[in-house]
C-alpha cells in the first residue's frame, strides 16, 4: 500500500511539474516589469486559464519556415526552398517535473495516508515554481507567495479536523508567525541581504514544519540557512561570486523546509 500511494504521489508530482515551467516563465519578470505573455519571438501565449497552463513549446515559432542560406546544396527537385523549424522550447520541460515528482513521492513515503499529505502534495508544485522563479529573477512574487500563506493555513485548518492526522494547527499558526517575524528581523537588519518575499514564503514553510512541532520548526529553518551558506561558501571558493553577491535564497528555505518536513513526518 505504502509503495502504491508513493507511485501515485510521484505520477501527481510530474503531472503537476508539467504545469510549472510555462508559469516559471511567465513569472521571471523583474518587479516592475509586467507578467510576460509572449514567447521571446513575441508570439502570444495561448492555452487554459488564460495562457498560464501550457506547453513550454511556440507552435508558431515552428510554423515560420526556416529560409534557405545562401550557398546551401540545391534543393531536390519539388521540394520547397524553405524548410520548416522546430517548435521552439522557451522554458526548461523536463528538470522540474522530475523535481516535483521526487519532492511528492518522498513526502508521500514519510507521511502515509495521513490527512495532511493531501496539503504536501497540493503545496509542493508551488513551492517548486516559487524555488524556479526566485533561482532566475531573485524574486518570490506576492501573486504567489501570499495566496500559498492562506492556503497553508486553511488546509492545515482542514486536515486537522480529520482523524489520525499527524500534527497541530495550532503549532503550525505558531510556526508561520515565528519562522515569518524571524525573517522579517533579518529584514530589517539587513534588507539588502534578506527579501521581503523571502519573509512572505517563510509565512506558509514555518507552517509546514510548524505542524510537526518546534523542533521540526528549527530543523528545517536551520537547514535552510546552512543550505544557503554551504552554496555561498562554494561560490566564493570557485570565484564566482563574492561576500557582497546576492544569492537566491528561496530554493534553499524551501529544501530545508522538505527536510524539516521528513523528519517530521517520519516521527509523527
Amino acid at each position: 500500500m505504502d509503495a502504491m500511494l508513493t507511485v501515485l504521489a510521484a505520477l501527481w508530482g510530474a503531472a503537476a511539474g508539467l504545469l510549472v515551467p510555462r508559469a516559471a516563465y511567465r513569472f521571471s519578470v523583474e518587479p516592475e516589469d509586467p507578467w510576460r505573455d509572449a514567447c521571446p519571438e513575441g508570439h502570444a501565449l495561448t492555452g487554459a486559464a488564460r495562457g498560464w497552463l501550457g506547453s513550454t513549446r511556440c507552435a508558431r515559432c515552428a510554423a515560420v519556415p526556416v529560409p534557405a542560406t545562401a550557398g546551401a546544396e540545391p534543393e531536390e527537385p519539388g521540394e520547397a526552398a524553405d524548410r520548416p523549424r522546430p517548435a521552439a522550447r522557451y522554458a526548461p520541460g523536463v528538470l522540474v517535473p522530475v523535481v516535483t515528482a521526487l519532492a511528492c513521492a518522498v513526502l508521500a513515503a514519510a507521511t502515509g495516508l495521513r490527512p495532511e499529505l493531501a496539503v504536501w502534495l497540493l503545496t509542493a508544485p508551488v513551492a517548486v515554481l516559487l524555488a524556479t522563479i526566485d533561482r532566475r529573477v531573485h524574486r518570490l512574487p506576492d501573486r504567489l507567495t501570499l495566496p500559498a500563506a492562506g492556503a497553508v493555513a486553511v488546509l492545515l485548518g482542514a486536515a486537522a479536523l480529520l482523524p489520525e492526522h499527524g500534527g497541530s494547527w495550532t503549532s503550525a499558526l505558531l510556526g508561520g508567525a515565528a519562522l515569518g517575524g524571524f525573517y522579517f528581523l533579518l529584514f530589517l537588519i539587513n534588507p539588502n541581504g534578506m527579501g521581503f518575499g523571502d519573509v512572505k514564503l517563510a509565512l506558509s514553510l514555518g507552517m509546514a514544519l510548524g505542524w510537526y512541532g518546534w523542533a521540526v520548526v528549527f530543523a528545517g529553518g536551520f537547514a535552510g540557512f546552512l543550505l544557503g551558506a554551504v552554496y555561498g561558501f562554494g561560490l566564493m571558493v570557485l570565484k564566482r561570486a563574492g561576500r557582497k553577491t546576492g544569492i537566491p535564497f528561496g530554493p534553499f528555505m524551501i529544501t530545508g523546509a522538505l527536510l524539516g518536513m521528513l523528519l517530521g513526518a517520519l516521527a509523527a
